[in-house]
């Protein structure tokens, strides 16, 4: 049996993995130079491969629907992941954070080692192959790809989609994709920057304040959805866990706010003690008092500016619930990852499209999200896992 697989990131080559493991003849098709950039990219920053929290609860960080992602987490969790690190060599560790990097905090020698092995499995590796099309041909399918201005096709028993979604474009994942499966009556939920920065609209005083400063240890709120952490103060406006986090909350708001508790170790009553007999220049007294970072001090600041503060509860009220408006999000090419993607009524529990049956599709084509923290890395492996073992049941079945 023959299965293609079109696209070299992280789901693709899992899904060549498992393929080739169980004897199938197995061909990748990249159309950049090289394969596994987007893996490359997420090691600069030691490579989060997964999360050591509860599968309960690490199945909870997807978007649903949630049976979906309990059965693919279940049939391929972040034991099985680290697992896999291992047999390549990867000693991993967990972080206080929860968040799980191989010791050597790299993705290059871990996707070296990757490769390899799969080239000792037999995958062929065709790169430079950007593909256009896909027709039946028979009972099989043909794919065509632009090779150096000319078009090459080849044939497949099954087909396995792993393209990516819209971020980070010179990593291959520019959604293109998108209009060729809607010209085939696919439906594709539009694809949206997620994990990524959002705009504020900053007084130039605030940005000489504060740009580039962290505000720690804070809360902050998105219609009904809260996280804790921390935030970045940038010259277009935040970046930072707590908002990528929050990024599906402020989507689905008509005008996208920002709540942030700054101190919310403490209680109004508890920050009205700390500022003890003061009358006036609130704001001001308020830094040394309670010990406010440069960032959070400019925070406040900003949000005094635009109300009332004229009492020592005003003050603390707003500390609590600074409220900022914001523009929108920054431009998916330069997001972590999308949200939006290959509808789930379109795919079956093999992840086949249903309207396309010997096409399954894996990894950020998908319509689904999560935060970063390694939960990322591990929908591309567990898609790519069940992509792939669902192309060689298709496979066997049709022989």
């Amino acid at each position: 049996m023959h299965i293609a697989i079109i696209g070299g990131g992280p789901a693709g080559l899992r899904a060549a993995e498992v393929a080739a493991v169980s004897g199938a003849t197995v061909t990748l098709f990249e159309g950049k130079a090289s394969v596994g950039r987007k893996f490359l990219v997420a090691g600069r920053g030691g490579l989060n491969l997964t999360h050591a929290e509860p599968r309960e609860k690490f199945i909870t960080r997807y978007s649903d629907p949630h049976e979906r992602w309990t059965s693919l987490i279940t049939d391929f969790d972040a034991d099985a992941l680290r697992g896999w690190a291992a047999e390549l060599g990867a000693e991993t560790f967990a972080a206080s954070t929860g968040r799980v990097y191989p010791r050597a905090l790299k993705g290059a020698p871990l996707l070296r080692r990757w490769v390899q092995r799969l080239r000792d499995l037999g995958v062929h590796f065709f790169t430079r192959h950007r593909w256009c099309d896909v027709q039946r041909a028979g009972d099989r399918w043909r794919m065509d790809f632009e090779v150096d201005a000319e078009t090459k096709s080849y044939e497949a028993d099954a087909v396995i989609l792993a393209l990516g979604g819209g971020s980070w474009p010179e990593t291959g994942s520019n959604g293109a994709w998108t209009s060729m499966l809607e010209r085939l009556g696919v439906e594709v939920t539009p694809l949206q920057p997620a994990n990524c920065g959002w705009e504020v609209a900053w007084p130039p005083e605030l940005l000489t304040a504060a740009e580039g400063q962290p505000l720690k240890n804070i809360v902050a709120r998105a219609g009904e959805m809260e996280a804790r952490g921390e935030l970045l103060i940038t010259r277009y406006g935040l970046e930072g866990g707590i908002i990528y986090q929050l990024g599906a909350a402020l989507r689905a708001l008509a005008a996208p706010e920002l709540i942030i508790d700054l101190k919310p170790a403490n209680t109004v009553e508890q920050l009205i003690a700390k500022l003890g007999p003061t009358q006036r220049n609130f704001v001001a007294e308020a830094k040394p008092r309670w010990r406010l970072p440069e960032a959070a001090h400019a925070i406040l600041h900003f949000c005094a500016s635009r109300t009332s503060v004229d009492s020592a509860e005003a003050i603390a009220r707003l500390a609590k619930h600074c409220t900022l408006s914001l523009t929108g999000p920054r431009p998916i090419e330069e997001a972590i990852s999308s949200a939006g993607g290959v509808r789930w009524s379109e795919l079956d529990d093999q992840l086949m499209l249903q309207r396309l049956p010997g096409i399954f599709l894996a990894g950020e084509m998908i319509d689904w999200e999560a935060p970063t923290g390694g939960y990322l890395l591990q929908g591309c492996f567990a898609t790519g896992t069940r992509a792939a073992r669902g192309a060689l049941d298709y496979s066997v079945l049709r022989r």
